[in-house]
């Protein structure tokens, strides 16, 4: 059976046309390229060539077997390419999870860079809440996952996102009589997050008004934030959403700054040191970029 180094021999020869600049373009020096071919003949029991003193002419089985040849090296170089490729993490494909919310903004433009820089990656994007996107990174389904704080201390994570709280409003109440400072929600109706599927938002919220002793009522009690503005834009409450909420401009909703509250919202890449996917490694560093554009930079990674 013949070998790769035949065909590639076979189709420099046959391109040249001359031995001589055929073992030049190969590196090698005429001798063994001429046995090479030989080989060749013998095993395809074909004549490839008419050699002369001045002349080298492919022979009607050569002129048939070239475009075969040609093809069959060009298919093991793009395997060759391929292989590398995978294993340096420029093609393959990365399963990332992210919470609604970071789809406002972070999202879209995380996926924007990779497809840029990373076009041969294919990205597999599942939504979910924050306690089900540790579970995934923990179990292997998930490469990479945007998430709410408390991160995992197994897993390797860095800060992505610090946003403000603003307060959500329905429009039909007058600029004048909606709340603008935390204490401005006691006893008033208020749309809250779920305590269980919306544990960070909860417990973030909660805290903020147990802070200044105010206790609104709470009407109902959800896990998305477009869910919350829903309700909001039909007159069951007040809420307080991250800033980039407004992104989705709702009808029915007024925005508002919150007056006593700074930063507070916190989103987190995090992933598993042992991630065996080599396609992670260069979308982490598309995530590196991505934030050093970010005003005020982001914090170092963080290792547990």
């Amino acid at each position: 059976m013949f070998e790769l180094v035949h065909l590639r021999c076979f189709v420099a020869v046959a391109e040249e046309l001359h031995f001589g600049r055929a073992a030049a373009r190969l590196n090698m020096s005429q001798p063994p390229l001429s046995r090479h071919i030989q080989v060749l003949e013998h095993v395809l029991q074909v004549k490839l060539f008419n050699r002369s003193s001045r002349t080298v002419k492919l022979t009607p089985g050569g002129v048939a077997f070239l475009p075969e040849a040609r093809r069959i090296v060009h298919m093991a170089d793009n395997a060759l390419v391929t292989a590398r490729a995978a294993a340096e993490g420029r093609q393959g494909m990365v399963t990332i999870g992210f919470t609604a919310a970071s789809l406002y903004r972070f999202v879209p433009r995380l996926v924007g860079q990779l497809a840029e820089h990373l076009p041969d990656v294919q990205l597999l994007l599942k939504e979910s809440v924050s306690g089900d996107l540790a579970e995934g990174l923990q179990a292997g389904s998930l490469d990479l996952a945007l998430l709410r704080p408390p991160v995992r201390p197994d897993f390797r994570h860095r800060r992505v996102a610090h946003e403000r709280l603003v307060i959500c409003s329905p429009s039909a109440v007058p600029a004048s009589e909606r709340p603008k400072r935390l204490t401005d929600f006691d006893g008033r109706p208020f749309v809250m997050y779920a305590p269980d599927k919306a544990r960070y938002f909860h417990q973030l919220v909660s805290g903020l008004f147990a802070s200044v002793g105010a206790q609104p009522k709470v009407t109902q009690q959800l896990v998305q934030i477009h869910s919350i503005l829903i309700m909001v834009a039909a007159g069951h409450g007040f809420a307080l959403v991250p800033e980039t909420a407004s992104l989705l401009r709702p009808v029915g909703v007024e925005f508002d700054a919150l007056e006593d509250a700074g930063p507070v919202v916190e989103l987190y890449a995090a992933w598993r040191e042992q991630c065996s996917n080599p396609a992670l490694a260069p979308v982490l560093g598309i995530l590196d970029g991505l934030l050093a554009q970010e005003e005020g930079g982001a914090p170092a990674l963080t290792r547990p």
